[in-house]
């Protein structure tokens, strides 16, 4: 493995295979209790989109994986490198069993289910205000063990038979990396929705109160960096809505599908711009400490 293959690998993974988990997530990057010294409030800052950390602590210092492998097993490059050979961290390797997903981390799914489990209803509905039979109708619940401890989250499927990951503590993802595409059942639609994550999506159902099948297909993007994904796939609609994130990534993504889709396309997050997304719009939750809607729930757009 070589330096470059080495920093290839995502530094969230990594630290998701030590149990080391965020204890904020902000969109593209996450706040963690620094792993190499004592870390009362979460400082270290882990941008997902660059693959790079930084610790706003006491060590003023940041840099790539093996900078941070280094710093975690006090060991030089070359042994950070080898670390990683030992332990084979071969991210996004995974076999199909039928219903079972088997990485060959160890990572093994014991069960997939609706969603019913109240600690994850609690963390849906309650934390993010989603409306509870949206949230059933689109979500599953998944049990899986990692190295013999037994884990739980919510999952979304996407167009490659994986899972979007989420619970209070954890955003992951097993199986193919792809975007989840949601045809209308009942006509043939001239009109997109596209959201930047699942979150998004329900939080704009949960909005229009709507629980039957809106009259537009819909696009989850589930990660900015599959913008290209959809650009690929010459995706025609005489109008695209787009529902995305008002920070850097979102913004950044948005160009590139406005470049790509000129007129056809309408930025919706203008409806948002106080916040940073639709979810946070949802549960009154503005960039800057100010005070929240009484009612979020005046959003208004075009699309039917």
């Amino acid at each position: 493995m070589t330096f470059k293959d080495a920093n290839k690998i995502s530094i969230k993974d990594y630290l998701a295979k030590l149990e080391i988990f965020p204890t904020k997530e902000m969109g593209y990057y996450g706040m963690y209790h620094c792993p190499f010294r004592n870390d009362n409030d979460p400082s270290m800052k882990v941008d997902y989109n660059k693959n790079l950390w930084f610790d706003f602590g006491s060590t003023a210092c940041g840099g790539t994986l093996i900078d941070l492998i280094m710093k975690i097993k006090q060991c030089s490059e070359h042994d950070a490198i080898t670390t990683l050979e030992k332990e084979e961290y071969k991210y996004d390797s995974f076999s199909f069993h039928g219903n079972t997903l088997i990485p060959s981390t160890g990572f093994i799914i014991n069960k997939i289910q609706s969603l019913q489990n109240k600690a994850l209803l609690d963390y849906v509905c309650e934390e993010r205000k989603i409306n509870s039979d949206i949230a059933k109708l689109h979500l599953l619940e998944i049990y899986y063990s990692v190295k013999n401890k037994s884990y739980f989250s919510i999952a979304f499927q996407n167009d490659g038979k994986g899972y979007e990951l989420r619970n209070a503590y954890f955003k992951g993802c097993i199986g193919q990396k792809t975007m989840t595409t949601i045809r209308n059942p009942n006509v043939t639609s001239n009109t997109c929705l596209v959201f930047e994550g699942f979150m998004n999506y329900l939080s704009y159902l949960t909005l229009k109160e709507q629980k039957e099948p809106i009259e537009s297909d819909i696009i989850v993007l589930n990660s900015t960096s599959l913008v290209k994904q959809m650009i690929n796939k010459h995706i025609v609609y005489d109008k695209i809505f787009c529902f995305l994130d008002n920070d850097t990534a979102g913004q950044e993504a948005l160009c590139n599908l406005q470049k790509e889709y000129g007129h056809h396309l309408s930025d919706q997050s203008i409806h948002y711009r106080e916040y940073n997304d639709l979810n946070d719009f949802l549960c009154g939750k503005k960039i800057k400490k100010e005070k929240s809607l009484s009612n979020p729930k005046k959003l208004n757009h075009p699309a039917r």
